[in-house]
This record gives structure tokens, sequence and C-alpha cells, in this order.
């Protein structure tokens, strides 16, 4: 914490993952929950947070990371105008420079798009999912929220493969990915989340939920007496979602099963009076995930930021 004159004026969280070194080879610490009312408390929660680290024996410090990629992380830079989407960040735009203040880098740009619904799948991805459903023998299905469970082990197991390449991916342990789905499950609607599999071998998923905030934001924080009462009454009548996740297992990937969730998604999503959906976060580096949501309609509308700092080594003698 940050005080000034008896007050609070500033949070930091710094934390080191072993799961993260073990699979990289490299020695990070991520910061995160970052509030800041100055620049002065951000530059002082910032150096404390590396100063920590230094002490842990890490070679770089990133964030914001809440605590890692598979959490709340990114910084936003552009698109202040629009409101967070569930489970995205949102921030002053004067946190860029303060951070920035504090001898922080850029890292990776993350970005996030918004798309229209269309009524129908785009019909370059049904002609590519109909050839896929003939020549490989896959099939679409819905989670089973009675085998909740082990329809998590799908998800992490698909994850954990689709993903394992990406910059900053870090695999989902049992305790994360159980408390991410303790997070969701109350906003999960189980035709939005689908499987694909070839002979009964889970290969790929499609994770999308209603944006919760849009019923969220109308009540200011304030859930009680009335507001929680207005939510129950708002959360059926949502018509924006967010697309959290689209992953097929290497090995089976280039083989067009992306085009078959993408054509699953559609007739979900607009068979359910879906008009608007956002989609991310992706790398800024991922042309191929990036130009892909572009050919369905997707807009860039927002920009989050990843900075590091490189903590110096001992001064040889």
């Amino acid at each position: 914490m940050a005080r000034s004159e008896g007050r609070d004026v500033g949070r930091i969280s710094a934390a080191v993952d072993r799961n993260y070194d073990q699979f990289h080879g490299e020695r990070q610490a991520t910061f995160g929950f970052f509030e800041a009312a100055s620049p002065e408390a951000a530059v002082g929660l910032l150096d404390a947070a590396v100063a920590w680290a230094g002490e842990q024996g890490v070679e770089v410090v990133r964030g914001p990371m809440s605590f890692t990629t598979n959490d709340e992380c990114g910084l936003l830079v552009d698109g202040f105008q629009y409101r967070p989407a569930i489970l995205m960040p949102y921030n002053p735009p004067q946190y860029a420079p303060w951070i920035e203040g504090a001898a922080f880098t850029k890292a990776k740009d993350l970005y996030a798009f918004r798309m229209p619904v269309p009524s129908t799948p785009p019909a370059v991805f049904a002609r590519i999912a109909e050839k896929v459903r003939r020549k490989e023998r896959v099939s679409l299905r819905v989670i089973d929220m009675k085998r909740f469970a082990q329809e998590l082990d799908r998800v992490k197991e698909v994850y954990n493969s689709a993903w394992d390449r990406n910059w900053g991916f870090v695999p989902m342990t049992d305790a994360e990915i159980d408390h991410m789905a303790a997070q969701l499950k109350p906003a999960v609607v189980s035709r939005l989340i689908q499987f694909a599999e070839i002979d009964g071998e889970t290969v790929g998923f499609s994770l999308i939920i209603p944006d919760v905030n849009v019923a969220l934001a109308p009540l200011r924080g304030r859930l009680f007496p009335f507001g929680i009462v207005r939510l129950l009454w708002s959360l059926p009548r949502i018509r924006v979602i967010r697309l959290m996740a689209l992953g097929v297992k290497a090995g089976f990937r280039r083989r067009g099963i992306e085009s078959l969730l993408i054509e699953g998604m559609v007739n979900q999503t607009s068979a359910m009076g879906y008009t608007g959906c956002d989609v991310g976060w992706t790398l800024e580096d991922n042309d191929l995930v990036n130009r892909l949501i572009q050919e369905m309609g997707g807009e860039r509308y927002k920009t989050y930021r990843i900075y590091e700092r490189r903590i110096p080594g001992p001064t040889p003698p």
C-alpha cells in the first residue's frame, strides 16, 4: 500500500510464479492489482515491487498481471471511451506515462476486437466446416453441465496444448482452472461452450460467455437492496457476448477444425439472439488469428500493454 498524509493513495502486488519459471526457464516476477492516485505513488509502488523482486533473484518484472496471463492482464492504452468487457481490465489514461516514468518499457501489446454477430456463418467458413465434417470425422457438442468437473479436464488439456507456444503462456494448474470455473459458472450458458471431438477425443473448444458487465454497469457497484433484483432481471436480456477462447490441440491444427468451431459459434449465438461480440485478447503479433477475426468482421478497438523492467544482475568483482 502507498499512504500519504494518513490516507491510502495506491496499491500493488508482486508475485513470483514458479510454474512460469519452470516452463520458460526464466526468473520472472509480475506486478498487478495496480492502482495509484498520483505519479509519485505509482513510481513508489513500482519501485517497491521491483526491489522485492530483486530480493527473490528475479531477472525481469512484467505487468500489470493479476497474477499471470491466465488472469486479468494488460494496461489499457487505447480505447478508453469504451466500457470494459467482462474479466477485462480498465484504468485511467495517465497510468501509462506513470508506469513508463518508473523505467518500464513495452514488452507486448494485446488486442481486443468487437464485431456484430452474423445471422449465418460466412460462406468460406461454412465450406471448410462441411469438408472437415466429411474428411476428419469431427463432431461438435455443447458442454454437459451435469459432468462439469470432467468437462473442465478437457478444457485444461486443450488449453495447455493449444496455447503452449504463445508469448507469456503459463500452463493452467488444476487449482487455477477450478478457481476460474467457479468465477465463470454463474455466467455460463451451456450452448455457448462447445467441444470439437474426433472419435471421442476432445481436440478443440470454444468458450463464450454473456458480457455480464452490461448488466453490472448501471448498478454502480450497489447490489443491495434492489440492485440484485435488477441484475437478475437483466441477465437473460444481455445481447452482447465475449469470446474468451477458441483453441485446437497441437497436432490437429490447420485441418479446418477452427472453421467448424466458428460455424458452431455463429449458429448458436445468432439463434439465441445475441447481436454483438467482444473478441480478445489476442497477441499483437498473432497475425493468423488477428486476420481471422478481421475476416469475420472484427474491428480492433482496444489495445492493452504489458510492460517490463529488467533487473541488473550483480556486478562482477
